[in-house]
């Protein structure tokens, strides 16, 4: 059996993001998902002779957002080039993408490798354009081509080969996400294209600095299969390595239900892409005022939270990143806090009680029923002691989420949960339970001090969760005085 230990994964990406623009790169039909095939194309799009192309703004504007939160050198000069190959889906013939001047060159994005956090180096970040989509299963004879998704706007970020490992293809997949969505430029959904990953994976012995030959993984559309195409990888070419067999530089899919990649063609290089400066495009320069603007827009990134929370607000490291893992979630509960100091409560809010809500009804913050200043008074309430976590993590919460109008503290009273906290009003409660548990009492008085919790339990369970726990203790330890 081949020992895989004595060999080095080297593994570069390329992940595709789908813009979040209104429309295509070069003209004005729509991008929306799910339409009717061929019904968002113009003669643009179709490539019809006599038309020419505009570029959208908006996803320039993007490109250079996920350049400078990626640490990034912007390109000032900038064109487009024609990528001549043999595209079915693109009715022109070829791709319009950007060749020798990417819009954002260099830069990094940090991932946590095993207990370390280290910096994986990109290579570039360029705008192209997307093909179209070949369907196989529509007609038994023919393959139709569905254009809606031609000229959609892209962007290809590349890194340089500096992941290691099936598990740091995860994390840094997980990071890029992350970021897309952090920053506006990408939902980041794998599912529907709209970001999908090449992988470009060698192996050599441990050692040798010397890159082996390379194949690319084309098209895997989740993290998990990413990951699943790594492992697979890796093994064949090893064990043709071990076999004393060629590796061949290709290119290859991935079969999802078998777990193994097959070939598709031998792998092109550059040359063959037989690359010029498109015509019908001008060259477009980026004045400074324009970056500038745009990064004085950028939001605050989830490291930057992190560091926030960890340090102004006294959280753990583990409830800031659970709670910055989303943009989304991360404004719900800085606007939660607007409205109370209690920061780590909120935070025990967030990650118990709402996260709970949102996986069971698999929605998103975004779509929570509770407004942010009502969960502030829910804490306020249960931090007051007029009501107990237990009461209002289950029977109010509860109620604010099919009634979200009303406020907390009404909502408490018109279901009558307001803890007791009135010594006249749980002293005969605490009584009726003293006498009741006389043996226990004595217990108590021998020196079996854990039977306190039964008191409290107890009458607890007889006020319906509306007894202070804290008052109810202190009465209960003032009779067992006498």
């Amino acid at each position: 059996m081949t020992d895989q230990s004595t060999y080095e994964i080297v593994i570069g990406l390329e992940v595709h993001a789908q813009l979040l623009t209104l429309s295509k790169l070069f003209c004005g039909d729509s991008i929306a998902y799910g339409a009717s095939p061929n019904t968002q194309v113009s003669p643009i799009t179709l490539g019809h002779p006599g038309t020419l192309p505009k570029m959208n703004k908006k996803a320039i504007e993007h490109a250079i957002r996920m350049g400078l939160a990626c640490h990034c050198e912007i390109e000032r000069e900038n064109y487009f080039a024609r990528k001549n190959y043999f595209y079915p889906d693109l009715p022109k013939g070829y791709q319009i993408s950007q060749h020798t001047t990417p819009i954002c060159k260099g830069g990094y994005v940090e991932i946590k490798s095993g207990t370390e956090r280290r910096q994986i180096r990109l290579n570039r970040i360029h705008l192209e354009e997307d093909a179209g989509k070949s369907l196989h299963d529509v007609d038994e004879l023919n393959t139709c081509l569905d254009y809606n998704r031609a000229g959609t706007p892209l962007i290809e970020i590349v890194s340089e080969p500096d992941l290691r490992s099936a598990e740091e293809t995860v994390a840094y997949l997980t990071e890029l996400r992350k970021l897309v969505r952090y920053l506006d430029v990408c939902d980041g959904n794998m599912e529907e294209g709209s970001l999908r990953c090449d992988v470009n994976i060698s192996v050599r012995k441990k050692g040798d600095t010397r890159l082996g030959t390379k194949v690319e993984v084309k098209n895997l559309n989740s993290i998990r299969n990413a990951k699943r195409a790594v492992e697979a990888e890796a093994a064949r070419l090893i064990g043709l390595i071990e076999n004393g067999e060629p590796v061949q530089q290709q290119t290859r899919s991935f079969d999802a239900d078998k777990g193994t990649t097959f070939a598709i063609r031998d792998k092109e290089d550059a040359d063959d892409y037989r690359y010029f400066a498109d015509p019908d495009l001008t060259p477009f320069q980026l004045e400074e005022s324009f970056i500038e603007e745009i990064r004085s827009a950028l939001p605050v990134l989830q490291e930057d939270r992190v560091k926030k929370y960890t340090t102004e607000l006294n959280l753990p490291e583990y409830d800031a990143r659970v709670l910055t893992d989303e943009k989304e979630l991360a404004e719900y509960y800085e606007a939660t806090i607007v409205h109370t100091t209690l920061y780590k409560a909120a935070a025990n809010w967030m990650l118990g009680p709402v996260k709970s809500w949102m996986n069971e009804h698999n929605r998103s913050i975004a779509e929570f029923p509770i407004q942010p200043a009502q969960l502030a008074t829910l804490i306020q309430l249960t931090d007051e002691g007029k009501l107990s976590f237990s009461v209002a993590s289950t029977k109010l919460f509860s109620y604010l989420l099919a009634n979200p109008t009303v406020e907390p503290l009404k909502a408490a009273e018109q279901q009558n949960l307001l803890q007791q906290s009135n010594a006249g009003s749980l002293e005969p409660i605490i009584d009726e339970v003293l006498l009741k548990f006389k043996d226990k009492v004595a217990e108590y008085k021998k020196g079996k001090k854990g039977v306190l919790s039964l008191f409290v339990g107890e009458v607890m369970k007889r006020s319906k969760g509306k007894a202070d726990p804290k008052v109810t203790n202190e009465i209960i330890l003032e009779k067992l005085k006498n």
